[in-house]
């Protein structure tokens, strides 16, 4: 089994980044292969809604902007679960999250029968630090995503300063049962 995490905070070894890591840290005692994936590492631009929004994104269901964002597609859809964490910025989504989510759902919207995300098993997670404000917010905005993408949701965790020691706890134990529930 191959899990593949997203953390798409630029901070590597802040909350958004730890909590990834332990849902892949759960999956490996399983004895899963997992992967980290720094989104901000990765060269991935904002939509250019060419052809008036609706490209060969809508066509062929793919993008035509050569940067990282195939290759990060691809290899997702390779993994059997999928693990993404986000900081909260202003109760929303980080702007990294953000630009790979809108590229991704306009590229799936074509190949919605055969989609290889279909029924495939996600953990959402949204970190906010600071005040620990907007993580229910950002949280729903990113199940609005992973719905459209077809995904099974498994688990959507908002996480705070306040709360991350037992929610750490919890999300090993999801890394755990993810690995050997498949």
């Amino acid at each position: 089994m191959k899990v593949i995490g997203i953390q798409s905070s630029p901070n590597l070894d802040g909350l958004t980044c730890q909590l990834a890591q332990v849902v892949l840290e759960g999956a490996g005692s399983e004895g899963a292969e997992t992967e980290l994936i720094h989104l901000n590492k990765l060269d991935i631009e904002s939509c250019k809604a060419h052809d008036r929004g609706w490209g060969i994104c809508h066509s062929e269901g793919k993008c035509m902007i050569e940067d990282d964002f195939q290759n990060l597609r691809d290899k997702i859809n390779r993994a059997d679960v999928l693990v993404f964490s986000t900081p909260v910025y202003f109760g929303d989504l980080s702007e990294s999250a953000k630009r790979f989510l809108d590229r991704w759902r306009r590229c799936e919207s074509v190949n919605r029968e055969t989609s290889p995300l279909k029924g495939k098993r996600v953990i959402g997670i949204a970190a906010a630090g600071g005040s620990g404000g907007g993580a229910v917010n950002a949280l729903h905005n990113l199940e609005t995503y992973l719905r459209f993408l077809q995904f099974a949701i498994f688990d959507l965790v908002p996480v705070t300063q306040v709360s991350k020691k037992h929610k750490i706890d919890t999300l090993r134990i999801a890394g755990k049962r993810l690995a050997s529930d498949l």
